[in-house]
């Protein structure tokens, strides 16, 4: 008995119950890391980290009552009541034992009429960022003014694209990670003019449904990047973590992605365009899009390509429409699928997608194919194009973009949890039974154990350049604000994805945000790749590469040399060099070292080597 109270104590500041029956206004566990406290007055949470001393404390965003507050023999238990939901939320608070880690789990019956917000969220001090794994990830400081709230989904690209979040001043920090992310959302807001996030758990179907779970963790040390290396450790317990030397030995085609840099182009010799490519010093290529059988087979007969096309298995427009409104359809939309395959939504109507432009001006929606359906879809298509068309590789768009949507079609319904589920089928699909090597848009960690690249990871979705997604072929000559201060911003952009996945998973920039996209940053985005070790995209026409055929090549060449050969390997820690941040480090498992400087004077290393400004240094390699 007494060795139990040593590995976990539970105190009360008062008593539990007093004769008239008034709940305790703390409660209060405690294990050698870490002392949680829970005020009953209002739910909030506070914790000492007993290694260094700090409080981390939440604060009411929503107001509650907490009734049936109790001690049990690892926690605290008690019920929450958030005013307009009329329901009785069961909260478990679980201490684990010998770590500084906690875990709370929400219960209830029941329909649940709006987001349910709890646990309330830990503030933050002056001098600390948010870590954020938005695409790539970014960090926010927590007093910029400058930057604006917003949700983000945890079930779909355009949201966190890994299940946690959390907040750190470079060392010391704390972390939640969304143990049932399906039908979770972080609000990023303000408490005391301070940047903080708390969790939003929004309705399965209209109800609470499944038990919702958090874990939170503390660091004494280590920052973002232990932060990245425990959520790596949770992906693995889990079943994500999948290496891309796994998906090399189920099919050696992935070799080819490696080092390779994507390229988008629609003219008509493309078999000239890679010959060309070739001669410059760029070997080796990805090829996305698609082409006749007979210059795919060529292609797979050059060393070091990987041919590939675009695909969707989204989008499908309404029959009367097409014929009524617009010019054509889509070669790719599943429009076989109309009526019987499209979601519906809780009204019964027909969930909206992408919008095409009719004859007359006018914007008209998509319907979108439910995803329980999709792979029906690729079945009838797939094979049969292999048959002639021998593609190593296909890219499906959207499916790791879009969230996750609940379908209310009586034929076929599904809850987000089953979206995702039948949209990882369908690239289970493509990379497992078609043996292709498989890429999907912007990406999300679902996937990772089925997919080997994602297009659009290292592009920050809410900072591309207007349009991005439309206009895709457009150079621009001047900067937009967000682009130069968040996209390509190395004073809040972090390696989050590589942290977690950059051994199992090739990043890339999104099609509408390639490296070539504005030529004032192209020198930049290349040392960012250069930086995470991941490759770059280059979209062009013959016109735009016979203008800059060296500026390709040496783009190639000065990113894939790293690429390959950190491609395996996974990223082991990011710092900063500098207080500015102007100068930044990697490490990967396998030696290699990558040196960045991204700012207008020279860096000098320990070891006396001098890297300029806007240049980079890699040791390691031999």
């Amino acid at each position: 008995m007494a060795a139990v109270l040593r590995r976990l104590t539970v105190s009360l500041a008062v008593l539990l119950y007093c004769s008239s029956g008034v709940i305790a206004q703390k409660l209060i566990v405690s294990n050698a890391a870490i002392s949680v406290t829970v005020e009953t007055n209002d739910g909030t949470i506070s914790v000492v980290d007993k290694r260094t001393g700090q409080t981390w404390r939440q604060k009411t965003l929503v107001k509650g009552k907490v009734t049936n507050a109790l001690q049990t023999s690892n926690g605290i238990e008690m019920v929450w009541r958030q005013p307009g939901l009329d329901l009785d939320v069961k909260v478990k608070l679980h201490l684990e034992e010998n770590k500084p880690e906690f875990t709370v789990e929400l219960s209830a019956k029941g329909s649940l009429k709006s987001a349910l917000s709890f646990p309330h969220p830990f503030v933050t001090e002056t001098g600390t960022y948010l870590v954020v794994p938005m695409n790539e990830g970014i960090s926010y400081p927590v007093d910029d003014e400058t930057i604006k709230p917003r949700w983000l989904v945890a079930y779909g690209g355009h949201g966190i694209c890994m299940a946690f979040w959390g907040a750190t001043d470079g060392q010391r920090g704390h972390m939640a990670i969304i143990e049932t992310p399906d039908d979770a959302i972080i609000h990023m807001q303000r408490t005391d003019g301070k940047l903080c996030i708390a969790p939003k758990w929004v309705s399965q179907k209209e109800n609470f449904g499944y038990a919702r779970k958090l874990r939170y963790v503390f660091f004494d040390e280590g920052g973002h990047v232990a932060m990245c290396k425990r959520y790596r450790q949770h992906a693995k317990t889990i079943g994500k973590l999948k290496t891309l030397q796994e998906k090399r030995s189920e099919n050696p085609n992935v070799d080819l992605l490696i080092g390779a840099v994507n390229v988008w182009c629609w003219e008509r010799d493309a078999l000239a365009i890679v010959r060309e490519m070739r001669e410059v010093g760029i070997k080796r290529i990805l090829w996305s899009n698609r082409k006749p059988p007979e210059i795919i087979k060529a292609m797979n007969e050059m060393e070091g390509v990987l041919t590939s096309r675009y695909d969707i298995y989204q989008d499908l427009m309404d029959p009367q429409i097409v014929k009524d409104k617009l010019r054509g359809v889509h070669s790719d939309w599943t429009q076989e699928g109309w009526p019987d395959d499209i979601m519906l939504d809780g009204n019964g109507k027909p969930r909206e997608g992408w919008r095409v432009k009719g004859k007359d001006g006018q914007m008209y929606p998509c319907g979108v194919l439910c995803d329980k359906q999709a792979l029906k879809h690729a079945r009838q298509r797939v094979p049969a194009e292999l048959k002639t068309h021998p593609y190593r590789c296909r890219f499906i768009d959207t499916t790791t973009a879009s969230p996750w949507r609940e379908c209310y079609n009586p034929k076929h319904p599904m809850t987000r949890s089953d979206s995702r589920h039948w949209k990882m089928e369908l690239l289970r699909y493509m990379s497992e039974q078609m043996k292709l090597v498989t890429g999907s848009e912007t990406g999300h960690d679902a996937a990772v154990p089925y997919v080997h690249y994602f297009e659009g990871m290292l592009s920050l979705g809410p900072y591309r350049v207007p349009d991005a997604g439309r206009n895709m072929r457009k150079i621009w000559d001047e900067v937009p604000e967000l682009v130069a201060k968040f996209q390509v911003g190395h004073k809040y952009r972090l390696p989050l994805w590589e942290l977690v996945y950059h051994d199992c998973v090739v990043a890339q920039w999104y099609w509408g945000d390639y490296n070539n996209k504005l030529p004032a940053l192209w020198q930049k985005r290349d040392l960012f790749n250069i930086l995470y070790g991941t490759a770059p995209m280059f979209m062009f026409d013959t016109k735009l590469w016979e203008q800059e055929k060296k500026r390709f090549a040496q783009s190639y060449k000065n990113i894939c040399d790293v690429t390959r050969a950190v491609g395996y390997a996974e990223m082991t820690d990011h710092r900063f060099l500098t207080p500015d941040r102007d100068v930044q480090q990697t490490k990967f498992a396998n030696g290699v070292t990558v040196t960045v400087n991204f700012g207008d004077k020279p860096y000098r290393l320990s070891d006396n080597i001098e890297i300029g400004s806007m240049s980079y240094h890699v040791s390691g390699t031999d």
